[in-house]
């Protein structure tokens, strides 16, 4: 696995043993049983599940229980879809203001071994310096830690993935 950030962006990519379009199907259509859980990585206090609607204009969400209900909290909106090499999403984490959003664009490339899908989270640079969602980190160690977020989820979208020796 590799990671690296920019000014705007963190980037992180993993290689994956299955065909590109095995490794788009689980990504999309399975996305709850690799996004790792606990608040880290989800939004729901208890179990929540992660949903993505695998189509152009599809939402990325959470649904979880709370004592009112249901809740659903929308995270992005696939921007482009295009089975089985590209996937583009708009990204809000939850304490954005309305008119806040990242992109994080997901590739899918073959290798001699299988796919190396890179997430590329970019549009930090429109999020201001001292926004909540930086946890008082400077921009290079915000974005290292992205990096190292989603790391930690291609590895577990690997294991996943992969099928057993």
């Amino acid at each position: 696995m590799s990671a690296a950030a920019s000014g705007d962006e963190a980037r992180v990519s993993v290689l994956v043993r299955v065909a590109p379009a095995e490794a788009f199907r689980v990504f999309t259509e399975e996305i709850d049983g690799w996004w790792r859980p606990g608040l880290r990585y989800r939004i729901g206090k208890n179990r929540s599940v992660v949903h993505l609607e695998p189509k152009l204009g599809g939402r990325l969400f959470e649904s979880f229980q709370t004592a009112a209900g249901e809740k659903v909290k929308e995270t992005g909106r696939v921007t482009c879809f295009e089975p089985p090499s590209r996937l583009v999403l708009t990204w809000r984490a939850v304490n954005f203001a309305p008119d806040e959003h990242t992109e994080v664009e997901v590739l899918f490339a073959p290798s001699p071994s299988g796919t190396m899908v890179t997430v590329c989270h970019r549009g930090w640079s429109r999020i201001r310096p001292d926004h909540p969602v930086r946890h008082g980190e400077p921009p290079a160690a915000f974005l290292a830690t992205m990096a190292r977020w989603w790391g930690s989820l291609m590895t577990s979208l690997r294991e996943r993935v992969e099928p057993e020796d």
